[in-house]
């Protein structure tokens, strides 16, 4: 009793402060998005809606709503979300399966958004998040056997195999491809067998390679960027209208809003808008906008090997290779380096879903980035230490064993 008197130890955990770089530089990529948006619209909303402002006000709702969703999931436990790992991926698993059977809202070729009253959503954005994050509770759970094909390798194969399925069904290629490499990445992280990998990576390029070459549309796409010059007034229309954006923004653009390629590029607000970018505001445009994507990336990366356990460390990897592996894939299409994918630029396309979604993404990964603080003891009395206080040793938390036990024996002795 007397030794209570002296020493209590405190059950008190407070949380450390989030990643601020990385969360200042997703804020300002933010408002960059808003007025790059609205650059890239004003023509489009003027000549259909009446109103040039009429992209610019929705996309700042969003991104004022994005703001408050980072907000509120950085300053949230992230471990929470486990109990909600199977409804997250199976209410994603049901919107896919609803935006293939006859729900889905086309646009573009593809039924890819589901109409839940005046709000569109697309599915495949939530699917990415749901899937990170079951990998991540599953992968950590089976950390003993990840190395097991039965067990580490074949059931995430058939998760993320059955929502790529439904992707493929909308279609939507780029999104297939994204869930892929994001499955492969984590399993890797994980731990799995490399030739297990290799194997499973051998056989989705050959998937792949099918489902381009036998497939009618996809063919045609693919023979046009072949051949964009022959093209340039029909299937590669957007790709060369892109193309010719970079090109007149040259080193330093011509400055934001005095671009003239929205005037010829479809779409210019959403998918295109890094060939915006890149006219507006030129190479050094485009060599900011990529640095920034590094840089979320790079933190990213260090939030995931700084994490307090691999469930953390897992959702930190997933996420972080989400935005970069997207970022990537869009201004690669923009610059016609790659076929067209479909793909938003995370934080900076128009769309109230994925910016959601990314804003969703950001927020467990800063709050990730807020390691558990423990208190040590607190000496709660002024009078020196008693005689019996020299049998009880106090440690912090974070000792190793081995050093515990090292200076039990003297205390032992002493007693």
């Amino acid at each position: 009793m007397r030794l209570m008197g002296v020493f209590s130890r405190t059950s008190s955990v407070e949380r450390g402060s989030m990643d601020v770089v990385l969360a200042a530089v997703v804020i300002a990529l933010l408002g960059f998005g808003v007025v790059m948006v609205y650059s890239a619209s004003v023509i489009e909303a003027t000549v259909v809606f009446r109103d040039p402002q009429y992209f610019l006000k929705r996309q700042a709702i969003y991104a004022g709503v994005a703001f408050l969703i980072i907000l509120v999931l950085s300053h949230l436990d992230y471990h929470r979300l486990r109990p909600l790992t199977y409804p997250i991926l199976g209410g994603v698993t049901l919107l896919m399966i609803m935006s293939v059977v006859g729900f889905g809202h086309t646009g573009g070729g593809a039924a890819r958004w589901l109409a839940l009253g005046p709000i569109h959503v697309q599915p495949s954005e939530m699917a990415k998040l749901g899937l990170v994050l079951w990998l991540a509770y599953s992968l950590e759970k089976k950390r003993e056997k990840v190395k097991s094909f039965s067990i580490g390798m074949l059931p995430h194969l058939i998760m993320a195999g059955f929502l790529m399925l439904l992707c493929l069904k909308q279609p939507d290629f780029g999104g297939a491809s994204v869930l892929l490499f994001l499955t492969f990445t984590l399993l890797f992280v994980a731990g799995a067998r490399l030739g297990y990998l290799l194997g499973a990576a051998m056989l989705g390029g050959v998937l792949a390679v099918w489902a381009v070459r036998f497939t009618a549309y996809r063919w045609e796409r693919m023979l046009a960027w072949f051949n964009m010059s022959e093209h340039r007034q029909d299937l590669a229309y957007q790709p060369f209208q892109s193309v010719m954006s970079f090109g007149s923004g040259e080193a330093l653009g011509m400055g934001v809003g005095k671009g003239l390629q929205v005037l010829y590029l479809p779409e210019a607000h959403t998918d295109f808008i890094a060939a915006i970018i890149g006219e507006e505001l030129g190479f050094l445009g485009i060599l900011g906008l990529c640095s920034v994507f590094l840089v979320i990336v790079a933190r990213g990366v260090r939030i995931a090997l700084s994490a307090e356990d691999e469930y953390g460390s897992y959702i930190a990897f997933g996420i972080s290779v989400l935005f970069g592996a997207q970022a990537l894939i869009n201004i690669a299409v923009a610059m016609s380096m790659l076929p067209t994918k479909g793909l938003t630029l995370p934080f900076v396309s128009y769309g109230g879903s994925s910016l959601l979604v990314c804003a969703t993404a950001m927020g467990i990964l800063l709050s990730i980035s807020r390691k558990t603080q423990g208190n040590g003891n607190v000496r709660l009395s002024n009078h020196g230490p008693s005689p019996e206080a020299s049998a009880m040793l106090v440690t912090e938390a974070g000792f190793a064993p081995e050093r515990g036990r090292a200076s039990r024996r003297p205390a032992e002795a002493s007693s």
